[in-house]
């Protein structure tokens, strides 16, 4: 497979959770993982090239991503920061940029109104627009959720891509939310499946326990960044070893400094 010679991105996930860092499997039994904003220094001395901040709960529980949390950790890093959980408006996504963040990740909103891509994206430029899409494997399809994986939508992984990037968006963050945290590798196939689908970046999320992992999905796969959570939170894998490794394979990835 022909690669983008564009440097991978290796990004950390900051789940948050009652203005904790959590993890769980398969988007259940959640565990606390540490202080966002230690965890967002450290990740940022450590070469992580971005971070993903997500207020998981923010949509089921029908309120806003935490703001002030956002200023915090937007103090202490001075790498891109990606926030997302409960942003349903254009006021939402300026809210958090004039909080620190660099882009904004929409999910269950953009659902339920697809129409609010193209407004977010004509509001704050694209390339500040990162579309999550949740997806689990049920009878052999891909099937979208929304909610924090909590609620059946109905739709097709691949044809909601195609609309996301056909409306606007700048970047696709994928979870498969069978792989999610279970450490057994990324979904190479559906991934390079949704590479070929779309024409935008795309984000590979869930499954992540090892460094072959990382190798995996950047060589069978066309994605441009991937992402995991417990594996750096817990220290299974340490962001320099694996940009090494990465390296050391013939990746092309940004050396830590």
């Amino acid at each position: 497979m022909e690669q983008s010679k564009l440097a991978k991105r290796i990004i950390p996930c900051l789940d948050i959770k009652d203005g904790r860092t959590v993890k769980g499997v398969n988007f259940v039994d959640i565990i606390d993982a540490g202080d966002p904003v230690e965890l967002a220094k450290a990740y940022t001395s450590n070469g992580a090239d971005e971070l993903v901040f997500l207020d998981i709960t923010a949509s089921n529980e029908k309120r806003k991503t935490l703001t002030a949390l956002v200023k915090r950790i937007a103090k202490e890093i001075n790498i891109p920061f990606t926030v997302g959980g409960g942003v349903s408006s254009i006021d939402d996504t300026r809210r958090l940029l004039l909080a620190g963040a660099d882009k904004i990740a929409i999910n269950s909103a953009a659902i339920y109104n697809p129409e609010l891509i193209t407004s977010i994206a004509t509001a704050i430029g694209n390339q500040s627009l990162v579309v999550a899409i949740d997806a689990k494997l049920v009878g052999g399809s891909w099937k979208v959720f929304s909610h924090g994986g909590i609620k059946e939508t109905g739709l097709n992984l691949l044809d909601w891509a195609k609309q996301v990037a056909t409306l606007g968006a700048g970047e696709i963050l994928f979870t498969s939310m069978n792989a999610d945290g279970t450490k057994q590798g990324f979904e190479t196939d559906a991934l390079d499946e949704l590479c070929k689908t779309v024409n935008i970046p795309i984000i590979a999320s869930g499954g992540a326990g090892s460094e072959q992992d990382f190798i995996d999905v950047f060589t069978k796969t066309n994605v441009d960044a991937a992402l995991a959570a417990s594996v750096f939170h817990f220290g299974t894998i340490s962001i320099p070893t694996l940009k090494q490794t990465l390296i050391n394979n013939h990746i092309t990835i940004r050396p830590c400094k």
